[in-house]
């Protein structure tokens, strides 16, 4: 009932940007928060940034000052831009949508997607 789909990973060069795009789609009423977490080979996946419904942030310190995250609202719609990357910034990146409520029910669920390659290397 919910899909969401990642987009804009690919190969950068270390030092380089790269924005990533994430949209929810379905019966969507609400959505609490919407995040960006990463996971490298051998490696637990972790919590890149967030952004709740209100515009609030939270970023992981090894991003900061570097990674941007900021949402629509209207489209449900999360982005991140990614800038002086370095090698260790390659992972897959996956979108998050915290505590979606769909019309017609009381439920609250989280969603996933698959997940984009980001590979920082020359």
């Amino acid at each position: 009932q919910v899909q969401v789909v990642e987009s804009g990973g690919g190969l950068v060069q270390p030092g380089g940007s790269l924005r990533l795009s994430c949209a929810a789609s379905g019966r969507i009423r609400s959505i609490n928060a919407m995040g960006w977490y990463r996971q490298a080979p051998g490696k637990e996946r972790e919590l890149v940034a967030s952004i709740a419904s209100n515009g609030n942030t939270n970023y992981a310190d090894s991003v900061k000052d570097r990674f941007t995250i900021s949402r629509d609202n209207a489209k449900n719609t999360v982005y991140l831009e990614m800038g002086s990357l370095k090698p260790e910034d390659t992972a897959v990146y996956y979108c998050n949508a915290d505590r979606v409520r769909i019309w017609g029910s009381i439920v609250f669920r989280d969603y996933w997607g698959q997940g984009t390659q980001v590979t920082v290397s020359s």
